[in-house]
């Protein structure tokens, strides 16, 4: 008897119950499952938005909003000095891209209602005497004081200031005790975005591959198909398997289409290997695309599953995975932890292919040890899978 349903018929194998059938038994078994798996994403038309457009918006806000540089710092000046030398050190100030000034006082007290307004985030006194200790050929002082509630902000700043302070001595023939002459490798201009950016991608793949897969197959117990699916001669391992294939397919059209946003509209230079950064891209998918699996075994509805997604297994990822703090300034433990997050290998691939320009001979430890842990979650996931189905 012939059985009907909203997916392509699935021949069994010829062999009673579950598995064997050879292997061109087993590719159609796949490729039927696939198809239908297609076709079920076809006909949601609210899908497909969410798929392909939503990432790249992502990508554009958070390629832009996570950034780390401060430009046009707020610095208030109080100039005891009221001299030519002194307004040249403001005006060195003035000149650079880093500061804009927005108040000037007669008296250091006066800079302290402006610190704690959050009018200025780094403060200028220039003390009387000033150029006279220059003229003199005397250290002349000056005082810097910056804001610690954004200490992001408030370190950078001084960083810059003294950086403008060195170039004003070195105008003024003052000569420092060490030359120093720093070269910066790989990003030369420091600009946060390319270093971000690459990051960002990586967690719209994890994002998009984790979630949608744990929510498709909790959708799939809910609406009541899986137990349709369970009454066919399908073995699970095929089931499990025609079920990522699907999300792995999304997870590399959204990788070539969030890649010309990354190239063309932040400018991140691509240094190494497309097909490099294309091969060390599925090992991580697989661990995704596990994870997914192993939380539609946890989860009973799709909104369990988005929770679960979230907040037990996607921000763990980015708070120890290096994506937004140093791994070396973890405490231990915490750094001990990273090295089970798959995340903290990829960020390494992503980084090592678009600025440094490396490839395999550099980066298989990543790309092997992301292969053996998707193997491992992938397995522990189908176990789990394999008892709930039981």
């Amino acid at each position: 008897m012939e059985r009907r349903g909203p997916w392509p018929a699935v021949r069994g194998p010829k062999e009673p119950g579950r598995g064997g059938g050879g292997i061109r038994a087993t590719f159609r078994t796949l490729g039927n499952i696939l198809v239908k798996e297609l076709l079920q994403l076809r006909r949601d038309p609210k899908i497909l938005p969410i798929l392909f457009i939503a990432p790249v918006m992502q990508l554009i806000i958070l390629g832009y909003a996570a950034t780390t540089d401060v430009r046009r710092v707020e610095l208030a000046v109080c100039d005891l000095d009221r001299t030519a030398e002194s307004r040249m050190l403001v005006d060195s100030f003035t000149r650079s891209t880093y500061f804009k000034v927005t108040r000037v006082v007669d008296s250091q007290p006066g800079l302290d209602p402006l610190l704690e307004s959050g009018a200025a985030r780094v403060a200028l006194t220039i003390p009387a005497g000033f150029a006279a200790e220059r003229a003199a050929g005397r250290p002349s002082h000056v005082q810097l004081l910056a804001d610690g509630s954004d200490a992001m902000t408030g370190t950078l700043g001084l960083a810059y200031a003294t950086g403008v302070l060195q170039d004003a001595s070195a105008g003024a023939g003052v000569r420092p005790l060490v030359d120093l002459q720093p070269v910066v490798l790989y990003n030369p201009d420091l600009v946060s975005r390319d270093y971000m950016v690459p990051a960002t991608l990586s967690m719209i793949i994890m994002v998009m591959t984790m979630m949608l897969t744990a929510m498709a197959l909790v959708r799939e117990t809910e609406l009541g198909t899986m137990e349709q699916l369970l009454v066919t001669p399908l073995a699970p391992g095929h089931l499990i398997v025609g079920k990522l294939i699907p999300f792995a397919l999304v997870g590399l059209v959204e990788v070539l289409t969030a890649l010309p946003v990354v190239l063309f509209v932040f400018r991140v230079p691509l240094r190494g290997s497309f097909f490099t950064l294309l091969a060390l891209t599925l090992p991580f998918m697989l661990c995704t695309l596990g994870l997914g699996l192993f939380i539609s075994t946890l989860a009973q509805t799709q909104q369990q599953a988005m929770m679960l997604t979230a907040f037990v297994f996607i921000l763990p990822q980015m708070l120890l995975s290096g994506f937004a703090f140093p791994i070396q300034n973890m405490p231990r433990i915490f750094q001990l932890v990273t090295y089970l997050i798959p995340l903290r290998y990829y960020l390494v691939i992503l980084r090592g292919v678009f600025l440094k320009g490396i490839g395999f001979a550099v980066l298989w430890p990543e790309g092997l040890i992301l292969l053996a842990m998707g193997v491992a979650i992938l397995g522990l996931a189908r176990l789990r899978f394999r008892r709930r189905l039981g």
